[in-house]
């Protein structure tokens, strides 16, 4: 089998197929928030959760079928950033987020992935750490209410609370910068003790 081939079969398997659909959906929540309003705030939030769960489902959908291909791990992560970061500058022009908290994300992910590419170049793998993994949850949970922006009364169990959601997200975008921060000195770290007689993930 060619390479082109080989491409074409991994690009048409289901899970790679999930995540163009997740990079599909990034110009239409762009669109939304866009052309701002109560409504369209709602819409973008909703697809983009839908990014953020077919993003696990299509992980778990390429182990338990044994799909895991070299696309997929290139498309997976590339899928990932270009939704945070397009929501991320999106965010900023309607002046929901703090400049200077998309610069720190945008830093880290820019200092990880060339730790990566450096150490993949050397047939070394640096796997996630926990706070990498707490720092996607929280941050796809702050800009999912981020996107929301408006007060909603949301009906919890103790009773209907009129929620900020601009608040709400805010405070949750700061929180994701501590794991953020802790698992980028962990990569670096990682980085720095790996040799070629030992393989991290």
């Amino acid at each position: 089998m060619t390479r082109r081939e080989r491409l074409r079969d991994e690009l048409l398997n289901a899970p790679n197929l999930i995540t163009l659909a997740r990079i599909a959906l990034v110009p239409v929540f762009l669109y939304l928030l866009y052309y701002e309003t109560r409504r369209n705030s709602f819409l973008a939030a909703a697809i983009y959760a839908v990014c953020a769960l077919t993003d696990w489902f299509d992980g778990w959908l390429a182990r338990v079928s044994d799909k895991v291909t070299t696309l997929g791990k290139f498309l997976d992560p590339l899928s990932d950033k270009v939704i945070v970061l397009s929501a991320l500058v999106m965010l900023v022009r309607l002046g929901r987020v703090a400049v200077w908290v998309v610069v720190i994300i945008v830093a880290r992910e820019f200092l990880i992935s060339g730790l990566r590419a450096i150490a993949a170049s050397e047939g070394l793998v640096i796997s996630a750490s926990q706070g990498g993994k707490w720092k996607t949850s929280l941050q796809l949970c702050g800009i999912i209410c981020l996107m929301l922006h408006y007060h909603f009364a949301i009906d919890y169990f103790f009773g209907t609370v009129v929620t900020d959601f601009q608040a709400v997200g805010s405070v949750i975008l700061y929180l994701s910068l501590f794991p953020s921060i802790a698992s980028a000195v962990d990569y670096v770290r990682a980085f720095y003790t790996l040799d070629t007689g030992e393989q991290r993930g």
